[in-house]
């Protein structure tokens, strides 16, 4: 169990925790300048006998420092994270040549369908894993996401990927695996009484490990997995 962040296991995942830091240190500044002024301020102007309570009117300096810092800081952020962002959330910056698999989310299990022999995703050939993402380090993959039944998260910390599974939505993650490895694949949504069991393993494997498994399922190569024909693409 860990404390603290799992190790990144992903290309983004260093990109993601400088992010955090950064935002981390600002905040926990703020924080600590302002239980620090509480405690002076309570201690300053606490009751002694003899001093009556006054009517202070306000000072529109102060209101103006106080909003305008907040705002300053807030849309700096915004703008720092942007490029990230987009890279991780936008479809557009995908790479072309990734492969791609299908998650349908569905209380309470994670229903993966990888590419048959033909390397195409929704042919006859596709084949479907319950509770198993396997993937090869250092290959981009773009993973249609849907959901049967009510919205669910699909988040792998040490990937440091999160992103609803919403009903009737087709929802396109990315993610390039860079370390080989077993990891956690858990619904980070209140999704049911069964909420609680619904996790899967993510195995990231070497080429050679990854072709091995397609023996063992049964088939010869693959790529890429299906997506509901009826789900609509989009993103929460």
């Amino acid at each position: 169990m860990h404390w603290w962040f799992p190790s990144n296991a992903s290309s983004v995942g260093g990109q993601v925790d400088s992010l955090f830091y950064v935002i981390l240190y600002i905040t926990g500044a703020v924080f600590v300048l302002v239980e620090a002024g509480l405690l002076v301020f309570l201690v300053r102007y606490r009751r002694r006998d003899g001093r009556r309570a006054t009517y202070v009117e306000g000072s529109t300096r102060a209101e103006i420092i106080w909003t305008t810092i907040p705002a300053v800081i807030l849309v700096s952020l915004a703008l720092f994270s942007q490029p990230l962002w987009s890279r991780i959330k936008s479809a557009d910056t995908y790479p072309p040549n990734a492969d791609h698999l299908a998650v349908e989310a569905k209380q309470f299990e994670w229903r993966v369908t990888y590419p048959g022999p033909d390397g195409k995703l929704g042919t006859d050939d596709d084949f479907m894993q319950k509770d198993e993402l396997h993937l090869v380090v250092n290959h981009d993959y773009v993973i249609d996401l849907t959901s049967r039944d009510v919205v669910h998260d699909f988040f792998i910390p040490a990937f440091r990927i999160k992103q609803d599974a919403v009903p009737g939505m087709l929802i396109k993650v990315w993610v390039r695996p860079t370390v080989v490895g077993t990891y956690e694949l858990a619904c980070a949504e209140l999704c049911g009484l069964g909420h609680y069991r619904m996790r899967a393993q993510v195995v990231v494997q070497t080429d050679s490990d990854y072709a091995a498994w397609l023996r063992s399922q049964g088939q010869a190569t693959s790529s890429a997995p299906a997506a509901s024909p009826t789900a609509q693409e989009g993103t929460p």
